[in-house]
């Protein structure tokens, strides 16, 4: 079904972190940019669709107007919204916007430092939500919400939502396009639980699904369905608002460090610890309010950890993998 193209080499290798790969399409432009995390550096890539010309740039995590500060990152992700793509990197200090190429820098969030001095700070799983909205977690449990211009540096934290007690893992928004949902973000923590939120000048909690005391490492919210991957290697399907179980799946033999949907064709992509990445079929049939789960594809990429998996279009026509320790992006296309 998928075979393998030409690998897109980048400077650093991949640091071992939950969701540690960014895909932006920029269809005007026939370009798809990458961003991998590596210690305190992102890497980014930048590829031509013809495959013809790549470029390559790096982005240290620092604060502001101090020389010497670098702090390791946790994640680095392109947020699409409809006026406006941005990329958004978290590290212990802080949360940093920029222009989506990484050129400039249009906005500085600092973290509270810990009050204990044994505990670390960090933010961790990003999303746009809606129109305006990006949303950050951080390592207290907190999200931090933050209201977007459609142009300019005049981004203001316009809500804090304080529902979770443990560490932010991952945040998913509605990624169908659907205005019928009644849910549009997603928010996992290390102790597994997840909690619905429907958007607004408000956001409002629509459901808490309680966890298993097993870390929820990636999280996807799709046609009101929530699709999270666990430690323990399984997929659990839930009805965002109901939080009923549709399905669970023993996908992988180890830790899942990825989960990844394509919106248009429904399909589903995890990549684990195992070395495994693997393409699943979501099918939801309303009149019995179900969904049903089909496994379509297996890629194994050799004693590799994998920590970052993501389709590069939104039908899933091809999909890109980081793994730990490895100094490039592999990307697998339809045959």
């Amino acid at each position: 079904m998928y075979h393998k193209e030409k690998s897109i080499q980048i400077k650093n290798s991949a640091s071992a972190l939950y969701n540690n790969l960014s895909v932006l399409r920029i269809a005007p432009r026939r370009l798809t940019y990458f961003t991998v995390v590596h210690a305190n550096v992102v890497n980014m890539a930048s590829a031509s669709w013809d495959g013809l010309n790549y470029s390559h740039r790096q982005l240290q995590s620092k604060e502001p107007n101090v020389p010497t500060s670098t702090s390791l990152v946790m994640q680095a992700a392109f947020c699409v919204l409809p006026s406006r793509d941005l990329l958004v990197v978290t590290s212990q200090k802080g949360i940093q916007m920029y222009e989506s190429d990484g050129s400039i820098m249009v906005y500085w969030h600092a973290l509270d430092s810990a009050e204990m001095p044994t505990e670390t700070t960090f933010a961790r799983g990003i999303s746009a939500v809606r129109e305006k909205y990006i949303c950050v977690g951080v390592s207290s449990g907190a999200i931090l919400v933050f209201d977007v211009p459609s142009k300019g540096s005049n981004i203001t934290l316009a809500e804090v939502l304080e529902e979770h007690n443990e560490s932010i893992t991952d945040m998913a928004s509605e990624c169908s396009g659907s205005q019928e949902c009644i849910a549009d973000l997603v928010s996992a923590d290390d102790g597994g639980n997840l909690c619905v939120w429907k958007s607004g000048e408000e956001f409002q909690l629509l459901n808490s699904i309680p966890g298993f005391d097993m870390s929820c490492s990636s999280v996807k919210l799709w046609k009101g369905t929530v699709v999270a991957g666990y430690g323990t290697g399984q997929i659990r399907l839930y009805e965002a608002v109901t939080g009923i179980l549709h399905a669970e799946v023993n996908a992988h033999a180890r830790w899942i460090y990825s989960l990844d949907i394509a919106p248009f064709s429904g399909l589903l992509l995890s990549a684990a610890e195992d070395s495994l990445v693997r393409v699943w079929h979501l099918t939801m049939t309303p009149e019995t309010n179900s969904v049903e789960v089909a496994h379509l594809h297996n890629e194994c990429v050799t004693d590799t950890q994998i920590c970052g998996a993501k389709f590069c279009d939104g039908d899933g026509y091809a999909f890109a993998v980081t793994g730990y320790d490895l100094s490039e992006i592999i990307r697998f296309t339809q045959t």
